[in-house]
C-alpha cells in the first residue's frame, strides 16, 4: 500500500467505443476492495459524465471517489496531448483522499491510435472486444503495440460474432512480442482477476 507522503499509482484504460472498458472497472472494483487497495476513479467522457453517473449508481465506490473529466473534444486530447485536466484531477483526489493506492483513469471511447501520455499515468491498458472483428490485432495501431496490458473482452461472444478467438489472440501475442494479453469476459467476472494480479504485481508492487 501507498503511505504517507506516496502518491497513488495512476493507471488508464483506454479503448474503442463499446470495448468494455467502464464495464472491465465495474469487474474489478470488488475485487481490489478485497484486497484492501483504497481505489478512486476519473472517468472521460466528450461531453457529458454519463460513464461517472453509471460507477456512482454502481455503488462500489462512495460518489465523490468518481470524478468526470469532459473532453470536449477528440477523446485522446485529454490523455495525451495535453492531459492537464486529468492530471488536476487526480490530484485533487489525492488531497481528498489522502492514502490512496490507484486511480484508474478511463479514457473516452477512441480509436486504435489512443495513448496516454506518462505525465498522466503510470501504467495502461488497451481494451478491444471480439466483436470488433478478429483482425483488430492484425492492424496493430498504437494502443494495441504500446499498452502496457492488451484486454480482449468479451470473448465468450466469438462464436456468435464468426471471430476465431485462438487466431485473434495467437496475432495480438506474436505483434505485442511479449507484452501481457489477457481475456475476459467483465460481464461474467471472467479474467478480471488475472487484470488485477498483474496490477498488483506489475504496478503496485505486491
Amino acid at each position: 500500500m501507498t503511505g504517507v507522503g506516496k502518491t497513488a499509482a495512476r493507471v488508464g484504460i483506454g479503448g474503442p467505443v463499446g470495448s468494455g472498458k467502464t464495464a472491465l472497472i465495474e469487474a474489478i472494483l470488488p475485487h481490489l476492495a478485497a484486497a484492501g487497495i483504497d481505489t478512486a476513479v476519473i472517468t472521460n467522457d466528450l461531453v457529458t459524465d454519463e460513464d461517472a453517473e453509471r460507477l456512482r449508481r454502481g455503488g462500489q465506490l462512495p460518489p465523490e471517489r468518481v470524478m468526470a473529466v469532459q473532453a470536449g473534444a477528440c477523446p485522446h486530447t485529454v490523455i495525451r496531448e495535453d492531459p492537464t485536466l486529468n492530471i488536476a484531477a487526480a490530484d485533487r483526489l489525492e488531497r481528498d483522499f489522502p492514502g490512496l493506492d490507484l486511480i484508474l483513469i478511463e479514457s473516452g471511447g477512441d480509436n486504435l491510435a489512443s495513448t496516454f501520455s506518462p505525465d498522466l499515468v503510470d501504467y495502461w491498458m488497451f481494451v478491444i472486444d471480439v466483436a470488433g472483428g478478429d483482425d483488430i490485432p492484425r492492424k496493430k495501431g498504437p494502443g494495441i503495440l504500446q499498452a502496457d496490458l492488451l484486454v480482449i473482452n468479451k470473448v465468450d461472444l466469438a462464436p456468435h460474432v464468426g471471430v476465431d478467438l485462438p487466431l485473434m489472440l495467437g496475432q495480438a501475442q506474436t505483434v505485442r512480442g511479449g507484452r501481457p494479453v489477457i481475456v475476459t469476459v467483465c460481464r461474467r467476472d471472467q479474467g478480471v482477476a488475472d487484470v488485477l494480479d498483474l496490477l498488483r504485481r506489475e504496478v503496485l508492487f505486491q
